[in-house]
């Protein structure tokens, strides 16, 4: 293989071995999972998860994703067992990726023994995706951003 030096940003530091690749990417995928493939597990009859919204109540009362279960993460740990199936994965949000309510959230349950993935983009991207928002007045959808998807289609379609 052939190497380069290059002045570029971007390359500067050399990019990892297609084989440490491999383990990073592997392991974010392990962690992590993205809007649109929670909005297409959650439409089936056994998606395989529990969606769960770590946010205080104000948030959840301004809008929330249809089917998740409200648990703040401050109170995990004394109320998962009799919320959360422990048989299936957690998936955990919060506002956005400027916010670690999701991963203090992941963290609780892990700790609890859950298997655990956070929702990369959280409430803020479900929104811009165009996704259904529950709140106590009924669910409502707003238009795709169409700087974060595919306008007309749900989801990143990626």
């Amino acid at each position: 293989m052939t190497t380069h030096a290059f002045d570029s940003p971007a390359v500067r530091v050399p990019a990892l071995s297609p084989a440490e690749a491999a383990v990073h990417f592997a392991a974010r995928l392990a962690l992590y999972t993205d809007v649109a493939d929670v909005h297409a597990s959650m439409a089936l009859d056994e998606p395989g998860l529990v969606l769960v919204d770590t946010r205080d109540t104000r948030s959840w009362e301004q809008g929330r994703v249809p089917g998740a279960v409200h648990l703040p993460h401050p109170g995990i740990t004394e109320e998962a067992s009799g919320l959360v199936d422990p048989a299936l994965t957690v998936v955990t949000y919060c506002w956005g990726p400027g916010c670690d309510g999701a991963a203090r959230g992941a963290l609780a349950f892990a700790l609890l023994g859950y298997a655990v993935k956070e929702m990369v983009g959280g409430m803020e991207y479900w929104v811009r995706e165009g996704l259904a928002v529950e709140t106590d007045a009924g669910v409502a959808r707003g238009p795709v951003d169409p700087l974060v998807g595919p306008v007309g289609v749900p989801g990143c379609a990626c």
